[in-house]
C-alpha cells in the first residue's frame, strides 16, 4: 500500500553524503546539546509547579519514571541514529521502518513539538529578563512586554532573542554550537550553586507528606514534568553535521539523558527539602525557594542561570526544527526549495528564516498556556513510533549493519512503547482535542500536497 512504503536506508546515506552541511560537531558537542535543550524550563519552572499541583515530594519518582521512559525510548534512539545518521530524528526513522504516512505524522509532531515549544521558551525568557532587570530598577513598560491577551501590545524582549538565535543558526552550526557550550556550562554551575546553597537547609519534615496526591501524583507529575526531558532526541537531528555520527550519537544521546536525570532528581529533592511543596506553584521556584531561606544573591545567580538555560533550549528547539524540516522537505514533503543551502555558511537558511518568523509572531503576540502538554504529547508520540520502529527493523532487516545495538531490543523497545503510552493517558483532554485537530490539519498536506511531490513519484516520473 502506498501510504506505507518505506525508504532504502542505503538509498538514504547515499544521497545525505552528496548535501552540503558542514560536519563539525562530535560527541562532546552532542551530549552539550542534549543538556543545552534538556536543562531548561523543565528544572527552573516545572519542577516546582508539577511538585505544588500533582506530585508534592514525590516529584522526584515522578522524574525516575519519565526518565525511565526516556531511557528506553533514548536506546532505541540510538540504535536507529547510529544505523540512519541523517537529520530527521524520528521522522526519518519512522520513514525507513513504519512508511510515509507514519513518518508524516510523526514529523508533523515533531513540528509541533519545537516551533510551539520555541515559541513559549522565548516568552519564558522574557519573563525572566524583565524580572531580573526589574529587580535592579530598570523597568520596561508592559505594551512591549506583553502579549495583547495580557493587556500589552507585543513582546518586544521574546522578539528579540528569536531574532537573535535565528541569525546565529544561518550563520553556521559551529557558532550555535560554541556559543551552546558556554551558556550550559554557566546553567550546570548555577544548579551546582543551588545544590551547594541549599543542601545544608534540607528540613525532612517538608518531605512529609511524601505523597500527598497518592500514586496517581506521580504519574500525573511524570506526565507534566517529561517536557523537561524534550531535548535529547534533538541531537539526532544533528547527525548530517557530525565527524563520527556512528559513535558520536550513541554519546550525545544517552550521555545528556543520564547528567541531566541526575541533576533533575538531585533538585527536586532539595527544593521540596527547603520549602513547603504547596509554596511552588511559580514562575521561578528555584529562586524563590532561595529568597525563602534568605540566599537573595544565591537568587539572582540562579535566575541569570535559568535565563541561560532557557536560552540554550531556544537555541536547541529552533536548531532541531530546521532539520526536521530540512529531511521533510527533502523527500518532498514539503516544498523542495526549503532544502536550499547557503553557499558560504552551508546552514538550510531558508528553513531557519522561515522558522524564526513563525516563533516571532507566536512568541510576540500570542498567549500559550498548555505548551508544556502539548510538547508532551508530540515528543511522546514519537518516541513510541520510535521504539516501535527498531522492532520492526529487526524483524524486516536484520542484515542492516547497527553501530550501535540496543540491549534486550525486545524488552526494552516493548517498555519504550508502553512507558511513553502511559505518560500519555495522564495528560489533559485540552491536550488531546489540540494534537487532535493537529494532525488533521497534517493529514490534509499530506492527502493534498505531499503524497503527490513524494520522492517514490518523482522517481516515478
Amino acid at each position: 500500500m502506498v501510504f506505507f512504503r518505506t525508504k532504502d536506508i542505503a538509498l538514504i546515506l547515499q544521497k545525505t553524503n552528496k548535501m552540503e552541511l558542514k560536519k563539525t560537531l562530535g560527541a562532546m558537542d552532542l551530549v552539550l546539546l542534549g543538556i543545552g535543550c534538556i536543562i531548561g524550563t523543565g528544572i527552573f519552572v516545572l519542577t516546582g509547579v508539577a511538585a505544588a499541583k500533582y506530585a508534592g515530594p514525590g516529584i522526584v519518582l515522578s522524574f525516575v519514571l519519565s526518565g525511565l521512559a526516556c531511557c528506553f525510548a533514548g536506546l532505541a534512539y540510538a540504535e536507529l541514529a547510529a544505523m540512519v545518521p541523517v537529520a530527521g530524528s524520528a521522522y526519518t526513522f519512522a520513514y525507513v521502518s513504519l512508511g510515509e504516512l507514519v513518518a508524516f505524522i510523526v514529523g508533523w509532531a515533531l513540528v509541533c513539538e519545537y516551533v510551539v515549544g520555541a515559541a513559549t521558551v522565548a516568552v519564558g525568557w522574557s519573563g525572566y529578563v524583565v524580572g531580573l532587570l526589574k529587580s535592579v530598577g530598570i523597568v520596561f513598560p508592559v505594551a512591549w512586554t506583553s502579549v495583547p491577551a495580557d493587556g500589552g501590545v507585543l513582546n518586544g524582549p521574546a522578539i528579540l532573542i528569536v531574532v537573535c538565535i535565528t541569525c546565529l543558526l544561518v550563520l553556521g552550526t559551529r557558532e550555535s554550537a560554541t556559543l551552546n557550550k558556554v551558556l550550559v556550562v554557566i546553567k550546570v554551575a548555577c544548579v551546582a550553586i543551588f545544590l551547594f546553597l541549599a543542601t545544608s537547609h534540607v528540613n525532612p519534615a517538608n518531605w512529609s507528606p511524601f505523597l500527598p496526591f497518592g500514586l496517581g501524583g506521580i504519574a500525573s507529575g511524570a506526565a507534566i514534568v517529561f517536557f523537561s526531558y524534550v531535548g535529547f532526541d534533538a541531537v539526532s537531528t544533528a547527525a548530517e553535521e557530525c565527524k563520527n555520527p556512528n559513535r558520536d550519537l550513541p554519546i550525545g544521546i544517552i550521555g545528556s539523558l543520564v547528567v541531566c536525570t541526575i541533576l533533575y532528581i538531585a533538585v527536586a529533592a532539595v527544593l521540596t527539602g527547603i520549602v513547603p511543596y504547596s509554596s511552588l506553584n511559580n514562575s521561578e521556584p528555584v529562586a524563590f525557594a532561595l529568597r525563602a531561606i534568605g540566599m537573595n544573591f544565591g537568587s539572582a545567580v540562579v535566575a541569570i542561570g535559568a535565563i541561560c538555560g532557557i536560552t540554550t533550549v531556544l537555541l536547541v528547539f529552533m536548531y532541531a526544527q530546521t532539520r526536521v524540516f530540512l529531511a521533510m522537505a527533502r523527500d518532498g514533503m514539503l516544498p523542495k526549495k526549503f532544502v536550499k543551502i547557503h553557499p558560504k555558511y552551508g546552514t538550510p537558511h531558508i528553513i531557519t528564516v522561515i522558522t524564526g518568523i513563525v516563533v516571532c509572531i507566536l512568541s510576540g503576540l500570542l498567549p500559550i498556556n498548555i505548551i508544556a502538554q502539548l510538547c508532551n504529547m508530540g515528543t511522546l508520540f514519537a518516541f513510541c513510533m520510535v521504539s516501535l520502529g527498531v522492532l520492526v527493523l529487526r524483524k524486516t532487516q536484520p542484515e542492516v549493519v547497527r553501530p550501535f545495538k540496543c540491549p534486550a531490543v525486545g524488552l526494552v523497545a516493548t517498555l519504550g512503547v508502553l512507558f511513553c503510552g502511559y505518560l500519555i493517558t495522564n495528560l489533559p483532554v485540552d491536550t488531546f482535542i489540540f494534537f487532535g485537530v493537529w494532525c488533521v490539519v497534517g493529514l490534509a498536506v499530506y492527502f493534498g500536497y505531499s503524497r503527490h511531490h513524494s520522492e517514490f513519484v518523482a522517481r516515478k516520473k
